[in-house]
């Protein structure tokens, strides 16, 4: 039986200096935990490539191209993948898994295993690891412990159990909202590459035919659905703004979203009739 190759090192220094980590490089909860925090504030979550039917390649040496090197930001498959190599490289314990998304889906919906989360262990403790579920994308890990109610930089967590199957739950007011549901079985980087190319090509799929982005700050979460800005405040409010040119979009993604645009970046058809 052959073995996967084995993950090829990251550029520690360029991804450090990209999220504006200074700490230390040990492979401890305190590393992964101040690492967690900056990453989806600095490198966004967006969809432009797919948007824009431009190919959307999930090794190494393209992924610091175009979220280290480049100023863009990605999806799942590319945030978590990025990350899984820098968690490796410094010397903590990672295994890929799948999950199913169930956010803002009706009770029972079968998803695929469409989104990437990562499991990371220290000393003998699992962690749920995410920097790519978009609008409500993790900003620490969370222990692998069912029903604790676990406190982050922003919302409220939680995972339920039932059998083999964990369901990752958010606190929005007073209640509680399931985003996806995976169990513990390693993915391999074949199975991301056939769930990326799926979620990045299928005519049908929301990353083709939407533009999504979103970022975090301290104290609020930015979105962006198509034409749509969202700004929500940890106080609880929300505040929306409609785009309505071409130039503003840009505008936005360039400066809320942090992001350098490709150069081919033809969003017109969001403001055609």
């Amino acid at each position: 039986m052959s073995l996967a190759p084995p993950l090829a090192a990251a550029d520690l220094e360029a991804y450090f200096q990209r999220i504006g980590y200074e700490g230390s490089h040990a492979p401890t909860l305190a590393t992964l935990q101040g690492i967690h925090q900056r990453h989806p504030q600095a490198i966004a979550f967006e969809n432009l490539s797919s948007f824009l039917s431009q190919p959307v390649e999930l090794d190494l040496p393209t992924l610091e191209q175009k979220l280290i090197y480049g100023g863009r930001g990605g999806y799942c498959f590319e945030q978590n993948g990025l990350l899984r190599s820098v968690l490796t490289t410094l010397g903590f314990q990672v295994t890929g898994l799948g999950a199913r998304v169930l956010w803002n889906l009706p009770p029972d919906t079968i998803t695929p295993r469409s989104h990437m989360v990562l499991l990371v262990n220290i000393d003998g403790q699992a962690y749920l690891t995410d920097v790519g579920f978009g609008g409500l994308t993790l900003t620490a890990p969370l222990r692998l412990v069912p029903d604790l109610v676990q406190e982050t930089p922003h919302e409220r967590f939680r995972l339920l159990q039932d059998g083999e199957r964990f369901t990752l739950q958010a606190q929005i007011a007073e209640a509680w909202k399931p985003l996806y549901q995976f169990d513990l079985q390693p993915q391999h980087p074949c199975d991301y590459e056939v769930s990326n190319w799926h979620v990045s090509t299928y005519p049908n799929s929301i990353f083709v035919n939407n533009l999504i982005a979103a970022r975090v700050e301290r104290d609020r979460r930015y979105g962006l659905r198509n034409t749509e800005l969202a700004t929500h405040f940890l106080a609880g409010t929300t505040e929306k703004r409609q785009l309505t040119s071409v130039e503003e979009l840009k505008t936005v993604l360039t400066e809320v979203f942090r992001l350098k645009l490709p150069q081919n970046n033809d969003f017109s058809r969001l403001f055609s009739a």
